[in-house]
This record gives structure tokens, sequence and C-alpha cells, in this order.
């Protein structure tokens, strides 16, 4: 006899407000990837590379927190990834606090780090690595109806 976990879903309320959040950060993060393209056509030649990959980072980003939004317990180590990377450069800019745009840069990615983590409790985000164990154990994808 296997034992095979049950996923245990979050409150209907928890989970609307959870994925409303990521909703909320993937249009938010929009904002500066048009913005991005501003920038790309301001700055010297030896900046716009840099600057188009952070433009086109943003994206990726918002991108992220829409496929939370939609399937948070589906996407195992996405919650992790978002809240490391959001996390670190919080972090760093905070130690970081008198190089430019570090002020603006740590409380912006401060409050998508919040918002992420507060998310990932209402929508139980951990339980999707109990998705993957139970697909890896039964043979078959977690959502199957088989």
């Amino acid at each position: 006899m296997t034992f095979s976990p049950a996923i245990s879903h979050p409150a209907p309320w928890a989970d609307r407000i959870g994925r409303g959040l990521m909703a909320l950060n993937a249009v938010a993060t929009l904002v500066p990837f048009v913005n991005g393209f501003f920038i790309m056509n301001s700055v010297a030649d030896d900046r716009v590379i840099t600057e188009a990959w952070r433009t086109f980072a943003y994206l990726v980003f918002a991108g992220l927190w829409a496929i939370l939004a939609v399937a948070p317990r589906s996407q195992w180590g996405l919650w992790e990834l978002l809240l490391f990377q959001k996390g670190a450069i919080t972090l760093y800019s905070f130690a970081m606090w008198d190089m430019p745009d570090a002020p603006s840069t740590a409380f912006i990615d401060l409050t998508v780090t919040v918002t992420t983590l507060v998310a990932y409790v209402l929508c139980r985000g951990w339980s999707s690595w109990r998705t993957r164990t139970r697909e890896k154990t039964s043979g078959q994808p977690a959502n199957s109806a088989g």
C-alpha cells in the first residue's frame, strides 16, 4: 500500500485573493515592460543590450505571475524561483542602498516579494510539489481522470 497525500485546497476566498495578487503582479509588471522601450531608446549604446535584457525579463516575470494566477498548485518550483529571485534582488538593493535606483528597486521588489509570499500562503503554493510526487509515483499526470 502506497501513501498518496491528499492535496489540501485552500478556502475559496483565500484562493481568489492569492490568484488576484498574482494577476495584479502580472499586470503591474507590464508597466515597466512598456517603459523599458523608452529607456532602451534613451540610454548610451553601451547600455542598450542590458536594458533590452531587463525589458524583456519584465515580460517573462509577468508571464510567470500570470501562470501562477491561472494554475497556482500545478507549477512545481515556480513559486520558489520567483520568491528567491525577488527576495534576492530586494536584499541586494537594500544592501546597496547608496547606488542609483537601489531605493526604488528595493521597495518595488519588496512589494512583489511580499504579495507573492502572501499569495503562496493563501493558494498553498507548496502543494504543487505534492502534485509532482503523485504524478511520479502513479505514472499518470496528477490532473488526469485515470
